[in-house]
Formats: structure tokens, C-alpha cells, sequence
């Protein structure tokens, strides 16, 4: 039996590629860098300055740029870098140390993950267990929030470092990598590091933490657990913008993307439609036609009908058997991804990368995703056996729950649709930076399997309301943006 595949019917129009998508970013990187360097100096009263990114927009490279910016200023003694994990900020220290050089970037590290710091960092970085072995003349020093936060470390801060050039402050800017992830409640640990805040990241991604309702009922604006930037939305002392350009997914992808983030005013992508292949050695019956979907860079959804019954709507084994079989057939055919080189103003530099399995590749030729930890134990069992069967490695194909995936980059997206086998909405399936986060890692092509009943379930489900960004709590998609986003994919269905 074969599978058609209907076409989207939101695809994107009026889009810009190569150099004029990565030239908007550029400009709004620009604005920034004007307003950071007019609050350093003194001539304006900005002490926050937000970027709002999508997914895959190079923010982190902005983050650097600003950095960099603001370290050669007369009025600017040092800065301090954070963000929420250790992972964030590992890759920004040992960009930032090559770019700046290694005695000027230090990364403080707590002594429990000293050693599972990567060696690049390390050669890159000087990386410290303790605040007193950096520098007072250290212009960038790096740590999580949970070590700004803490009380020996803060006692460090102060005691150690001499003041900035503004007031009692140690740092004289403080970046947030990853700002929508950090929540209210411990970035105000941070308020002690530096009087100007640049926040830099998804708007898209999940929250700091899941819950249902505000728990500060008195203050319905008030809730310490959604992300830190929310508290600026009418802040005089705020400006914000956004990073209207993506790097990460394929030309195809856009349209995707950009039901991700309809109120922006615009989203454009470098990577031009057919600036990434996926060539697939030679497949047959469902396997080919699904490949073959998912080779050509539009987002694929797959509906599998016949299966045996799933344990619970989240926890279905059958649906990852079968998931594991495509895979299975992907890889005894071989295959290879495809991609244009560009320079850093976007345009394509004549050159194509290749990668393909056995190659060692920076980012995970395959991810397998899914929501729940169960499905996902399941996965990780399917994945072993398709390692071992096929000499793989972690970096040629690895499985993760959607929320430990964020942030993060692969080839090919395979993941389990959040509402697969549902019969209503609620606030975990639901929830609009899961399956943003779901959607949007892959650089060359997603697909996302699913039980028959998307379109059934959405509309007869009970409504569910929406929580636009800026209110309190986290933000939940209805139906009807549901609807829109499944109206990205190419779909087919599929019977056992």
C-alpha cells in the first residue's frame, strides 16, 4: 500500500531568503546595539532591552555580538552572562573566548560540573570552580542563574569584585541567554548584578514551569513563575524587538514557522527552498513515499490507522514500533543531508556541506521526540536496537522528551504528536511550546506521527481558552491554533 501525501495549505508568500532575511536581523541587532550603548553610557533611561527571537534565529550569535559591543565602551567595566542551564551557556563561552580570547572570558563553573565542562570550552575559555579565582579586570564572566543566585556566591560577587562604573553594581550589564526560560522568581536573585538587562531569546519555547493557575489570585499581573521578561511589557524603562529572520529550518519549513508566530509583523528565512536535500538510497512501498515526503523539506504528518490499541493516548508502543520499522528502512538505504554554506551576511558561499551517518556530525543527524517519559523510555529502547543494528553513535540519531530537547538542533525531526490519540485539550498537550519546541529543530525535514482523529478530536473537543503571551500563566494553544498550525503539513494516512 502506498501513501499520498496532500499538500499544506498554508504555505509562506512574500518571503525573503539568503541576505535580505539575514539583513532584518542585522538591523534589529543594530537598534539594540544602539539602545545597550546609549544605557551604558548615560544618555538614556532603557534598563532593559529585549530580543525576541523564533526558533532557530541566532540569537545566541546576536547575544555575542552585543557582548563584544559592550566590553570596548569607556563606561563598561565587565559584564556578567547567564542563562538557565549549563548547556546554554557552554557553547556562548567558547564562542565568546575565541572571539575575545581566552583570558577574557571566564566561565564559573560550580565544582559539581567542573569536569563535565568540554574540553573545547575549556580551550577556548578559562574556566574557574570559584568567583575568587577570576580577575577583577575579567571583562566577561559567565554562570548560570543558579550561581548568580545563590547567597555564596552573591557574597562573592560583592566582595570580590570592584564596583562598575555604575553605582554599587559589580557588572555594568548583565546578559540573559535564553530569557524566556528564566522565571521571575529567580531572576530577581539578579537584580544585584548590574542596573541594564539585555534578554535575548524564544518566545516560543515552554515556560519556566507548568501550572494551572496563578497563584497569586490577589494580583492576577503578579506570578513569579512565568519568564522574567513578561514583567516588562509596559515598562518605560523596557524596549523591545524582534529578530525577524530564521536560520535553522529549510525554505520549506516557513510556512511552519510562521504559524508559530502569526502576530509578527514579518518571519523570513535564510535557507532558501531547495538550499537542503535529504538523498535516500533506494526505498520501497510506505517507507519510500514517507521519505520521500519528508526529503522534500515541507513538514510531514503521518496518520497510522490499524495499529493494536495504545496503552494510554501518551504512552503507545505500537506507534513507536512503527516509527522504529521507517527508521529501520531509512538507514539500511542509507542516506545524506545536504546543505549551502552561507557567509555571515547570508549569502550563499558556493559551498555545500554533506553529512550522512558514520561522518561524526555536530548536531544529531536524527532526533526521535516525544512528550511523555514513558513513550520516550519506549523510544529510547527502539533507538538502542536501531544503533546497534545499524554501528550508530548518539550523535547520528538519539531520543529525548520534547522538554529536554529545547534549545537544541538536529538533521531530521521524527516525533510523536502531543495529541495523538487524545480526546480533549488540556494544559500538557496543549501547551503552545511543546509542540513549538517539537517543531521546530530539524534542519532538513520533520515528520510527526500521530493516531487517526486530529481533525475529529479539534473539533469536537470542548473549547479551551487561549493565554495570549504577557498575561499570567502559561500559554496554551486552542483548537483553533491547532488547526492552523496542522495546516503547514503535507498529511497522509496511513493503514496497517
Amino acid at each position: 500500500m502506498t501513501v499520498a501525501f496532500t499538500p499544506p495549505t498554508a504555505v509562506a508568500t512574500s518571503a525573503y531568503y539568503h541576505s535580505r532575511a539575514a539583513a532584518e536581523n542585522e538591523a534589529a541587532a543594530k537598534f539594540a546595539k544602539g539602545q545597550l550603548l546609549d544605557a551604558l553610557n548615560g544618555s538614556s533611561d532603557i534598563t532593559t532591552i529585549l530580543l525576541k527571537a523564533a526558533a532557530g534565529a541566532g540569537k545566541s550569535y546576536v547575544l555575542k555580538q552585543l557582548v563584544q559591543d559592550a566590553i570596548v565602551q569607556p563606561q563598561c567595566l565587565r559584564v556578567a552572562v547567564t542563562a538557565f542551564q549549563n548547556r546554554q551557556l557552554w557553547p556562548l563561552a567558547e564562542s565568546l573566548g575565541a572571539a575575545i580570547g581566552k583570558d577574557k572570558v571566564y566561565l564559573w563553573s560550580s565544582k559539581d560540573r567542573f569536569n563535565d565542562v568540554p574540553d573545547s570550552v575549556k580551550t577556548a575559555a578559562t574556566v574557574v570552580d570559584s568567583g575568587n579565582a577570576v580577575p577583577t579586570d575579567a571583562p566577561v564572566v559567565i554562570a548560570t542563574s543558579h550561581m548568580f543566585g545563590e547567597i555564596g556566591p552573591r557574597k562573592i560577587v560583592k566582595d570580590h569584585f570592584t564596583p562598575s562604573f555604575h553605582g554599587d553594581y559589580r557588572f555594568d550589564a548583565l546578559f540573559v541567554d535564553e530569557a524566556w526560560q528564566l522565571a521571575s522568581h529567580r531572576f530577581d536573585k539578579l537584580n544585584y548584578v548590574a542596573p541594564i538587562r539585555v534578554g535575548v531569546g524564544d518566545v516560543g519555547q515552554l515556560p519556566p514551569i507548568e501550572i494551572g493557575e496563578n497563584p497569586w489570585r490577589g494580583d492576577s499581573g503578579y506570578n513569579p513563575y512565568r519568564a522574567w521578561p513578561h514583567n516588562h511589557v509596559s515598562d518605560e524603562s523596557a524596549w523591545a524587538t524582534e529578530l525577524p529572520a530564521v536560520w535553522r529550518p529549510t525554505g520549506e519549513q516557513l510556512g511552519l514557522w510562521r504559524a508559530f508566530y502569526p502576530e509578527w509583523r514579518s518571519l523570513n528565512c535564510v535557507a532558501a527552498p531547495g538550499d537542503r536535500s535529504i538523498k535516500i538510497g533506494k526505498l520501497t512501498g510506505v517507507a519510500k513515499d514517507v521519505w520521500e515526503s519528508v526529503a522534500s523539506g515541507v513538514p510531514t504528518l503521518l496518520e497510522v490507522d490499524g495499529l493494536p490499541p495504545a496503552e494510554a493516548a501518551d504512552v503507545d508502543f505500537p506507534l513507536v514500533q512503527f516509527v522504529e520499522q521507517l527508521l529501520d528502512e531509512l538507514f539500511t538505504a542509507g542516506f545524506s543531508l545536504a546543505a549551502a554554506e552561507y557567509n555571515g551576511d547570508g549569502t550563499p558561499s558556493g559551498r555545500t556541506i554533506t553529512t550522512k551517518p558514520g561522518d561524526e556530525p555536530t548536531d544529531p543527524l536524527v532526533a526521535v521526540l516525544a512528550t511523555r517519559n514513558a513513550m520516550v523510555d519506549d523510544a529510547a529502547d527502539a533507538v538502542e536496537r536501531l544503533r546497534k543494528r545499524h554501528g550508530l553513535t548518539e550523535a547520528e540519531m538519539l531520543t529525548s522528551t520534547v522538554d529536554s530537547w529545547q534549545g537544541q538542533t538536529n538533521g531530521i525531526t521524527v516525533a510523536v504528536h502531543p495529541l495523538t490519540g487524545a480526546s480533549e485539550l488540556d494544559e500538557f498537550n496543549s501547551s503552545f511550546g511543546r509542540l513549538a519546541v517539537t517543531c521546530t529543530r530539524a534542519t532538513h525535514g520533520l515528520i510527526i506521527v500521530a493516531r487517526p482523529g486530529l481533525d475529529r478530536m479539534l473539533q469536537e473537543a470542548p473549547a479551551r481558552p487561549g493565554t495570549p503571551f504577557g498575561e499570567p500563566g502559561s500559554r496554551t494553544l486552542p483548537r483553533q491554533t491547532h488547526q492552523r498550525i496542522l495546516a503547514a503539513f503535507a498529511r497522509g494516512t496511513y493503514t496497517v
